[in-house]
């Protein structure tokens, strides 16, 4: 839940209700993260985690740049619409994510969350480290990878960590996978969690695709644990943008895709006129598309147009409930058998 839906508050209500947040580190600085951290360790809650985005680490090729400026060029049209300037390609300009070296501040956020001793932390976009892992554990940190296929599941086993959160296809927003080049694998979340549970022993949290109770619920006595997302992106104590609020409940909205028009990254979200003209163009060139739309989103943001937003959200978006985030747990697990 990057980019401003997973706060403070929503973390420490989770736990006061018997579940577990996790503050997005992706998209912040080093700065904001450990200012979210200490305000929910102020308020007295132990039971909570942070999302880090691994780095990739294949550099950007002259191929690759040239995709990204034949990218931008397409989006000119827009952003001469909004009155906006797009972002300049240097190569040799680290801040223009061109290089491949933009690392969403990994370098910093792990020394200061280790000072934090927070009390876990999940990966996702890659494999962490082994000896991230191994740091975090002399600390007293859980760590938890997201995969999305049983050879992702075989490695991150090998590098340390003590759980997996086993991503599905519905999922909304990025997917997890390890290759930002290859196709998100399609199986689905039930043969994707027995096929990762035959290959390793440790405990499975399911997630993706998950909003309603019915979807739900089967889940909570087969794994391990419930990861949801979409499902608290209306939460009264979530920081999600009015905007995005409405295009939840919005009936012009009728289906999600997967896209890597906004981020250069495969990501699910409602389908709408940015990811119509653009999905067909955009390359695998994350974190420079990101950076070329962020000024677009922006625009369209202050401007209103849901059609130019994106607009994360798993398949089952119609269900995203309302309430307090306590409320909406109790709507999510009502009739559980203990």
């Amino acid at each position: 839940m990057a980019g401003g839906p997973s706060t403070p508050g929503l973390v420490t209500t989770a736990a006061e209700a018997g579940g577990m947040g996790f503050l997005a580190a992706g998209y912040r600085s080093v700065e904001e993260v450990v200012e979210q951290v200490e305000m929910v360790q102020r308020a007295g809650t132990t039971v909570f985690g942070v999302n880090l985005f691994v780095p990739g680490t294949r550099p950007t090729s002259p191929s690759d740049l040239a995709a990204v400026r034949t990218y931008r060029d397409r989006l000119v049209p827009l952003a001469r619409h909004y009155g906006v300037e797009m972002p300049r390609l240097d190569p040799d300009d680290d801040r223009a994510g061109t290089s491949g070296a933009d690392d969403d501040g990994w370098h910093g956020k792990i020394p200061a969350l280790l000072d934090l001793r927070v009390p876990m932390v999940s990966f996702t976009f890659g494999c962490p480290p082994a000896d991230v892992v191994s740091r975090f554990h002399q600390v007293g940190t859980a760590c938890l990878a997201t995969v999305t296929s049983a050879g992702e599941a075989r490695r991150a086993t090998a590098a340390g960590v003590d759980a997996l959160v086993v991503q599905g296809p519905g999922a909304g927003g990025h997917r997890a996978v390890f290759d930002a080049r290859a196709n998100p694998p399609e199986q689905s979340l039930d043969d994707l969690f027995g096929a990762v549970r035959s290959v390793v022993d440790l405990p499975l949290v399911v997630t993706g695709g998950l909003t309603a109770p019915e979807e739900v619920r089967p889940w909570l006595g087969r794994a391990d644990a419930v990861a949801l997302g979409t499902a608290f992106l209306d939460a009264e104590e979530a920081g999600t943008h009015p905007l995005y609020r409405a295009a939840l409940h919005d009936s012009r909205f009728t289906q999600t895709v997967v896209t890597r028009a906004f981020s250069g990254r495969w990501a699910r979200g409602l389908r709408n006129g940015f990811t119509d003209a653009y999905s067909d163009r955009a390359p695998a060139a994350y974190p420079a598309v990101n950076r070329l739309t962020g000024v677009l989103r922006a625009a369209a943001a202050r401007s209103g147009d849901l059609d130019n937003l994106s607009l994360w959200a798993g398949t089952s978006w119609q269900h995203t409930p309302t309430g307090t985030v306590a409320q909406i747990m109790r709507g999510l697990t009502d009739g559980l058998v203990a």
